[in-house]
């Protein structure tokens, strides 16, 4: 059949399977009743009048949307009056500010540059006599976390004493973290330190935090000499915190010490033994400092305890191996495993196709894919969108039709993703091959796939040049 005859075929049943109708609907800005009462309170804010007790008087239901409505709208002129408006809003108990709430009201605010905001809320407080407690303030410490200011974070914690508030345990872990996060151990032990003088004591989450830091830092010793102390304070260590220091001798390469703390969490047992991911992570150091053979002794070693391997830590090892030259010991190493039911055929074929691809070696992933199919094997989404764009991108895109035609006779062609459909009838496109092109057109309009907008333009224009205007306007109507 013509070309042109085709696309006439096509464009009769796309739109008749497909009608659209493109009316313009203006959406007009809908505000909650309750941002619109809280909005209007704070816009007549009356001097001498408690603004948090007048906010308590509305009794509107507070959830996100509500919060967020009402921070755009005082974020333009009225930024004090939103920040007391969400620090208010984060005391009440039918309501909680999510991690997505700080990050809006810091990017609405822009606390990270403008910080003096929060403290001309405490001004605020000061001067109206408000009753300010622990919870108001771990409010503007979180905020302080969320934008990451450290030294503000410090400051608003020296603040709470003069409100009389008594710093917790919580309190003082928000700003420890900020300071390890930014590799200042030195003020991060000089608060852990001062926790004691205010009786109060640091916990695992301060531990934890204070590992990574050092670790961080590449103070590993430091690091290592945390497990002591905690465990004079009664906080004996769990594997999060065994792990955070795994994590951190793994960094710097120091492989042996590496085993000599793995060894000593399986002896501690409990609490402490390891998990996959902490056998994963061990793994990884191996390989990133090409060792991956020895890597593979931590997959019998984890197996002895208990713990088997998942899909990640198949991948890094399989990457490790295969990016050391050591093919043949990855597929041992996938064969062995599918052997004993850690992973399916398919996952771990799959895998090895998108280690191969990752070290740039084609042709070997594209053999694994092609007995994968051969043998009734079903190549998972990764696997199949790498390497068709991969071949895509050295000019065979008539070889990944071809492997479009074989999965689709398989019903193989889920794991396929709009971004890999439109490479592939771009290149199909650009090296002249029309028929082909149509039928996967023909293909992506029954199974509803739209076009990537990046590619249309320049899809449109290789058929027009071609002369296929009506196949160009076809491609033109099943844009995402």
């Amino acid at each position: 059949m013509a070309i042109r005859s085709i696309c006439r075929c096509l464009l009769i049943s796309y739109h008749l399977k497909n009608p659209r109708f493109l009316v313009a609907q203006a959406r007009p800005f809908a505000s909650s009743l309750a941002a619109e009462n809280y909005w209007n309170l704070l816009q007549s804010n009356t001097p001498g009048l408690n603004l948090e007790r007048s906010l308590v008087k509305i009794r509107a239901k507070l959830d996100s949307s509500c919060v967020e409505d009402v921070l755009r709208r005082c974020s333009v002129d009225h930024p004090t009056l939103g920040l007391r408006f969400f620090v208010w809003a984060g005391l009440q108990s039918d309501y909680r500010h999510s991690s997505f709430m700080y990050r809006k009201a810091c990017e609405l605010f822009e606390i990270h540059g403008r910080s003096q905001s929060l403290y001309d809320v405490l001004e605020c407080y000061r001067k109206e006599g408000s009753f300010v407690s622990v919870k108001l303030f771990k409010v503007i410490l979180n905020l302080c976390r969320e934008a990451n200011i450290a030294e503000e974070a410090l400051r608003v914690l020296r603040k709470m004493g003069e409100f009389n508030c008594r710093p917790d345990t919580a309190c003082y872990n928000i700003v420890i973290r900020l300071f390890c996060e930014k590799c200042d151990m030195d003020v991060a032990m000089e608060l852990m330190n001062e926790m004691a003088f205010v009786d109060i004591y640091p916990d695992m989450v301060t531990y934890v935090e204070m590992i990574k830091g050092f670790c961080s830092a590449q103070r590993v010793e430091d690091a290592c000499g945390l497990f002591r102390v905690m465990r004079g304070h009664g906080c004996f260590p769990n594997v999060v915190a065994y792990s955070a220091l795994l994590d951190g001798i793994c960094k710097i390469g120091n492989l042996e010490r590496t085993f000599e703390l793995l060894e000593e969490m399986e002896k501690v047992g409990g609490d402490c033994l390891p998990n996959v991911v902490t056998y994963t992570s061990v793994i990884q150091s191996f390989c990133q400092n090409g060792r991956s053979i020895e890597a593979m002794g931590v997959i019998d070693r984890m197996k002895t305890h208990g713990c088997y391997p998942n899909r990640i830590t198949l991948s890094i090892l399989v990457t490790g191996l295969c990016k050391g030259g050591h093919i043949e010991e990855a597929y041992k190493l996938i064969d062995k495993i599918i052997a004993e039911g850690g992973v399916s055929c398919d996952t771990g074929y799959s895998s090895l196709v998108v280690s191969l691809l990752r070290i740039k070696n084609i042709v070997e992933a594209e053999k694994v894919f092609r007995r994968m199919l051969a043998s009734g094997l079903k190549p998972d989404g990764l696997a199949c969108n790498s390497l068709m764009k991969e071949l895509c991108l050295l000019g065979r895109s008539l070889d990944c039709f071809g492997f479009h035609q074989e999965m689709e006779k398989k019903d193989y062609l889920s794991p396929l993703d709009s971004d890999t459909y439109s490479i592939l009838l771009m290149g199909l496109c650009r090296e002249g091959h029309l028929v082909e092109a149509t039928e996967l057109v023909g293909a992506m309009v029954e199974k509803k796939v739209q076009l990537k907008g990046p590619y249309i333009g320049d899809i449109v224009e290789l058929l027009k040049k071609s002369g296929q205007r009506e196949l160009a306007l076809h491609v033109a109507s099943i844009r995402g």
